[in-house]
This record gives C-alpha cells, structure tokens and sequence, in this order.
C-alpha cells in the first residue's frame, strides 16, 4: 500500500513542500559551495587585504587615487613667485643680485660686463687725467725735481723751457689743460653711466618680479589682411589692407 494514502490532502500538501525544499537545498549547495570557493581562490588584495569583483575593483581604484593623490602632494613644490620687494633690496645689496633672485641669469653677463666696462673707463680715464694734471702744474712750477711734463712734450721741443718760444709755450700750456680737462669730464661720466647702470640692474629686477606672472599669451599677434571694401553710394569698390591686433 502507497504511504500516502494513509495521509490526507493537507499532509500530503506539507509533505510535498518539504521534499521540494530538501532537494531545493541539495541542488543548491555544490553551487554556493562553488561560489565560495572562487570567492577564496580568486582574491583581489590591496595592501594585504582581500576582495571581491566588483568591489574590489572599486576599491582598488579608490586606493590608488589616494595614493597618488598623497604622492604628488608629498613630492610637488610650491611655484616659485619673486618678491618685488626683495629683488630690489637684494640688486641694491650688490648688483646681479636681483637678477640672481629673480632666476634670470642670462642676465649676468649683461649686467657685470656692463660693469666691467665703466670700471676700466674710469681707470683708463682717471690715470690719464692724473697724468695731464701733474705735468700741468709741474709746468706752470718748474722744478727740476717735478718735470713730469717731459712725457707729454711735443717732437722736437727742447727739454728746457725757456729755449722755447712764447707761442710753443702758449700752445703746449693749453694741450695739457685740454687734455686734463677731457679725461676729467669723460672719467666723470663714466662715474655717472656706472651709477646709472646700477639704477638700471635695480629698476630690472624689481620691474622682473612684479610681472614674473604676467601672462604673456600665445594670441598675441599683428595680422595684416587684404581687404576688399564694397561700392557705396558714396565710394567706388576699392581694394585695402585691414590691420588687426590681437591680445
């Protein structure tokens, strides 16, 4: 005799559920005891720790968006921006300076050869001028021992001034006050070109920094277009060039 005969509909109904989610769960099981283990087998790890699919990925990306993020802030610097302020007082301290601050040293060879140059004017003009001024006053005061004038003499003057003729004195007395008097003013000036120079390399600096951010553009530009202008009522067709500027 078939035992469910000896139970009834609601019991045979139980019982029917019950068979069904016992072999639900068998069924079920070798594919959850799959998952797990590709769950295990196959880890996603970042720093020493496990995911899964998705989420991993997720997280991996996260991790190294952080990372990086960290590393460059770690490894970038601040941008360099001059103080006006200090360039000058720097080019002021010793000239270069500034420029030397400002990071322009292209510069450098402008500014200390322009130096160079008004040091050796004003060498070169200020033993010249010495020289002319000791044989003037040596001149006008002979004095045997004090006859540095005998440099400067013209060819075939004598070496004693009263063989000479009051024209040859007049005209020698007034070459050595020329000549004084102009290595004199050219040694001057080149004391001022100097100064100047130093104002100059002081001005630059200051001038570098505050428009070290100034935003030069690519766009800036000077076109030169034909152009064709239209008949008027006023003016015939005529043929031109338009100017433009861009900036």
């Amino acid at each position: 005799m078939d035992y469910v005969a000896f139970l009834g509909d609601k019991e045979v109904h139980n019982f029917k559920k019950n068979i069904l989610f016992i072999i639900g769960i068998i069924v079920c099981l070798p594919v959850s005891l799959y998952s797990q283990d590709q769950f295990i087998s196959e880890p996603d790890s970042i720093n020493g720790q496990v995911f899964h699919s998705s989420h991993a990925d997720g997280i991996r990306q996260d991790s190294a968006f952080v990372e990086n993020g960290a590393s460059d802030m770690n490894l970038g610097k601040k941008a360099f921006v001059p103080n006006p302020k200090k360039a000058i007082l720097y080019s002021a301290i010793f000239p270069g300076l500034g420029q030397i601050y400002n990071r322009k040293y292209w510069k450098l060879p402008i500014v200390y050869g322009g130096f160079l140059g008004c040091v050796y004017a004003i060498t070169w003009n200020n033993t010249q001028y010495t020289g002319y001024k000791s044989a003037y006053s040596d001149f006008l005061n002979p004095n045997p021992d004090a006859n540095s004038w005998l440099a400067y003499k013209y060819y075939g003057y004598s070496d004693d001034p009263a063989e000479w003729t009051t024209q040859q004195r007049d005209a020698f007395t007034t070459a050595l006050k020329n000549k004084k008097d102009y290595f004199r003013r050219y040694r001057d000036l080149s004391y001022i070109i100097a100064v100047g120079l130093y104002a100059i390399c002081m001005i630059d600096a200051y001038v570098d920094a505050q428009l070290f951010e100034f935003d030069i553009s690519e766009d800036l530009s000077f076109r030169l277009n034909p152009m064709i202008f239209e008949k008027t009522t006023n003016n015939s067709r005529s043929f031109g060039l338009q100017c433009s500027f861009t900036f």
